[in-house]
């Protein structure tokens, strides 16, 4: 039962540093941007400079021990990989040309509701009344957060954030897959797998829509990118992955709520950003509602 408990806390603290380390990524985008850097340009710097150590985990495990997905399997995890960290990053990268790096965490903080729809809608699960009503609380703090953002500055807001939802229906279906995957493949190999499709996606996309001209920003463009692809991308999908494999998708998404905190505390720290008294309101009813979520989920478990 100590060696269970044990295995369980393990798996809480990595996933608490997973998402401080992911919350960066925002403020580091914000950063490069200044440099009027391209959103597209951006993501395939981080990609660019993170593949490689992916590669190399992957050649290491594979010659440790063969294991060669299937066909089936295989097609997940491209689908897998193209929703949790092409897609999911392309949106999150193009919402943040319009919005503020808090409020960006905040909406992208509504993903465990977004499984739980997930679960209804591709397995049927039911969606039990505490779960509709702390789903209602979360969207409520969603929209108090961005009212006097949508009076200030009008449709750009608006346009950023339904990006960044995007975003966070995208990622919410890659926990949702990668649930079960994970476990059969492995942490490391299943990421090193995600990853490698995420960036040919990234590369392809870049193209068709780039200008090829990648080598011409300023140092500080190219030193962000290694910092987004080192500690906003590398090490916490390795620490989100083993959480996730320790205590489930669901349980996961709990630890979540530490993201629009540790990203508005840093996005006031190095970008000067400030969040109202009714945003910063909107923000704890939106951790709220998450937080009803988990707590009726874990009552439901032990009846």
């Amino acid at each position: 039962m100590g060696v269970k408990k044990q295995y369980r806390s393990l798996g809480i603290t990595l996933g608490i540093l997973g998402v401080i380390l992911f919350s960066t990524k925002a403020v580091l985008v914000k950063l490069a941007y200044r440099y009027e850097v391209d959103t597209l340009e951006l993501l395939l710097f981080r990609m660019l400079f993170s593949v490689p150590f992916y590669i190399i985990i992957l050649l290491f495990i594979q010659g440790k021990k063969k294991q060669v997905p299937t066909q089936t399997d295989m097609l997940w995890i491209v689908l897998f990989g193209v929703l949790g960290y092409y897609m999911a990053s392309y949106f999150d990268f193009l919402g943040l040309n319009y919005i503020k790096a808090g409020l960006e965490r905040i909406i992208l903080f509504v993903y465990p509701t977004i499984v739980v729809v997930l679960g209804f809608v591709l397995f049927k699960e039911r969606i039990s009344r505490p779960q509709a009503i702390a789903i209602g609380i979360t969207y409520i703090g969603v929209l108090i957060t961005f009212w006097s953002e949508v009076d200030f500055a009008g449709n750009k807001t608006l346009w950023g954030g339904f990006l960044v939802l995007l975003s966070a229906i995208t990622y919410a279906s890659y926990l949702v897959g990668s649930g079960w995957l994970i476990p059969k493949y492995g942490v490391l190999r299943f990421t090193c797998y995600a990853m490698i499709v995420s960036t040919i996606c990234v590369i392809l996309h870049y193209s068709f829509n780039g200008d090829w001209n990648l080598w011409n920003f300023p140092l500080e463009v190219y030193v962000y990118g290694i910092l987004m692809a080192i500690i906003s991308t590398l090490i916490p999908s390795f620490l989100v992955s083993e959480s996730i494999k320790r205590l489930g998708a669901s349980n996961f998404s709990i630890l979540g709520s530490l993201g629009p905190v540790s990203t508005i505390i840093l996005a006031y720290v190095f970008l000067g950003e400030q969040l109202s008294y009714i945003q910063l309101l909107g923000m704890f009813v939106v951790i709220g509602g998450v937080t009803y979520l988990s707590l009726k989920r874990k009552s439901r478990k032990k009846v």
